[in-house]
């Protein structure tokens, strides 16, 4: 037997080790986020037992971040991007700010260096891209305002990050860095900012004038081809080659440059195709990302520090929330949105790693200061979930839709989800007559529900059970689920059959592999597309000839 190349066993051991602890911490009912990152403090260097590549891992995790930001890319215009600076620009400059200056006092508080604060400070400024797009995702809110403002706040502070990675370098001397040019000057400090901007202006304009034009072009002529093995392939070189182009040629993040490459394939009618085809990918690599956080870890920081990982995780959950909630207020979005925004950036990740390793190799950092960060970076995100599932609860409490008389509503049909297939069920309900009210959590689908009078709406994420309540599944005659993810939808199901083990709920599935795993659950009739379609052209190709055998 062949040994294993150290590529090989990183990605074996950790997938298959975030496997068995996501498995573990699902079965406890936490957040499989914390399965992952156990399971990287296990394959890390600070445990006994396997080892893996922690300089692999990192760099298997970069293109989950890649293929995330790519798929970001494809639902968001600049148009999208565009109506929202107003808020997201200012909003994560003050954020910023806050956040660093908040770690600087803490640093002065301990007696660390001006520039040791600065750059700790700065790290936890800035929130994680995989988590805060997971959070997202997870509640179809991407297309959403709030999702908007969130995906823009996230441009600007990684907009911010490049422009701090690659100053970092030239103003260590002006910090006392040990490391960095002592010697540079205000006059180089300038040319230095100038040439970055001028490089990131210069990728922009590419890809809006040239990119923008040449994506859809290659995707629809490879489409035409008709292949589908050479249509992913095309997405996938396109999404990791621009990325890669972007870093190396003009010093722009791999993420902004997956963005904006997905940003300009949106513009093509085949940008769903494209987003379908990443998918896999995107969430394997995206679970590395976590195991590979795990591995930077060292338990005995919370032994030896625990008073400072825990300050330094209340300027990231408390502090940074606490000025974006604040701002948000200011430019007079809702509650709802002001907290959506401010749970979203209560945490920190991948750049924040990247900067303090950079701090640390220019003498800026030290190492004790980078294990307080990496353990307030694990720290928030484990707790992440939880704020999300108490905003979700809250959400539903107070900002449910429904008439002041909501739970007595009875006798009616739930319909959750008002995608494409619950645009066309909720039309054969109305025409039937049957009295419906529907829960959706999109607020474009929202705004649109809000204009038919016919309709009762409830706003939220049907698998909380509060939701629920208020829609009042308890005197309901039955439960469509409509949404598209069998993961999504299995949720609903569970949670319905908790409150309702007699109700009849009828679920949508693709496969036959969904159609066991929502029976599991507990649903009373699953739909399989593809076999209801193969029934209706049978049933259509065997009328006439019965019709002439008469």
């Amino acid at each position: 037997m062949h040994d294993a190349t150290p590529l090989i066993a990183t990605i074996v051991g950790g997938l298959v080790l975030a496997f068995i602890f996501g498995a573990i911490a699902h079965r406890l009912r936490l957040p499989v986020l914390a399965g992952y990152l156990v399971a990287g403090v296990v394959a890390g260097p600070f445990t006994p037992g396997y080892v893996a590549d922690a300089h692999l891992a990192q760099e298997l995790a970069d293109l989950g971040v890649i293929l995330l930001m790519f798929g970001v890319g494809l639902h968001f215009s600049l148009k999208d991007l565009l109506s929202v600076k107003a808020i997201s620009i200012p909003g994560a400059a003050v954020q910023m700010a806050v956040a660093t200056g908040l770690g600087m006092a803490l640093g002065a508080f301990l007696g660390w260096p001006l520039a040791q604060g600065f750059v700790f400070g700065l790290a936890l400024s800035v929130a994680s891209t995989v988590v805060l797009l997971r959070a997202m995702e997870e509640r179809r809110l991407l297309d959403s305002d709030r999702g908007r403002i969130a995906v823009g706040w996230l441009i600007v502070e990684d907009l911010a990050m490049v422009l701090a990675l690659v100053l970092l370098p030239a103003i260590g001397g002006f910090l006392g860095g040990e490391q960095a040019g002592a010697s540079a000057s205000i006059g180089a400090l300038l040319e230095t900012v100038a040439w970055t901007i001028g490089k990131v202006t210069l990728f922009v304009a590419l890809m809006l004038i040239v990119g923008k034009r040449a994506i859809p072009w290659v995707l629809q002529a490879v489409s035409a081809s008709g292949s589908r093995e050479l249509f992913r392939l095309a997405v996938l070189a396109m999404a990791l080659g621009i990325a890669f182009g972007a870093a190396h040629l003009f010093d722009v993040s791999f993420e902004l440059g997956a963005f904006f490459a997905g940003m300009m394939m949106g513009e093509s009618k085949l940008s769903q195709r494209a987003a379908e085809e990443t998918l896999p990918l995107r969430d394997a690599f995206a679970v590395l990302f976590f195991v590979s956080i795990g591995m930077l870890f060292n338990p005995h920081v919370l032994v030896e520090q625990p008073w400072v990982v825990l300050a330094a995780c209340l300027i990231i959950i408390v502090g940074k929330s606490v000025a974006a909630f604040a701002i948000v207020r200011a430019f007079g979005r809702p509650p709802k949105t002001a907290l959506t925004i401010a749970t979203s950036l209560a945490q920190i990740g991948e750049f924040s790693f990247i900067l303090a390793g950079l701090g640390v190799s220019l003498g800026l950092l030290s190492e004790q200061a980078r294990d307080i960060l990496l353990a307030a970076a694990i720290v928030s995100i484990l707790v992440n979930p939880l704020l999300f599932a108490v905003l979700d609860r809250w959400i539903a409490r107070h900002e449910a839709d429904v008439p002041d008389d909501g739970p007595s509503i009875a006798g009616h049909t739930v319909l959750v989800g008002y995608g494409r297939v619950g645009r066309r069920v909720l039309a054969e309900l109305q025409a039937s007559g049957t009295r419906t009210l529907v829960i959706e959590s999109d607020e474009d689908a929202v705004r649109e529900l809000r204009g038919t009078s016919e309709v009762e709406l409830v706003v939220g994420n049907a698998a909380v059970a509060a939701v629920l309540d208020e829609a009042n599944l308890a005197g309901a005659r039955a439960l469509i689920v409509a949404v598209s993810d069998p993961f999504e939808g299995g949720q609903v199901v569970r949670a319905a059959r908790a409150l309702r083990p007699d109700l009849p709920i009828v679920a949508r599935a693709h496969s036959q592999e969904c159609v066991a795993h929502l029976d599991g659950l507990g649903a009373s009739n699953v739909i399989y597309g593809e076999q209801e379609l193969a029934h209706s052209m049978f049933a259509a190709v065997r009328a006439p000839v019965d019709h002439a055998g008469h």
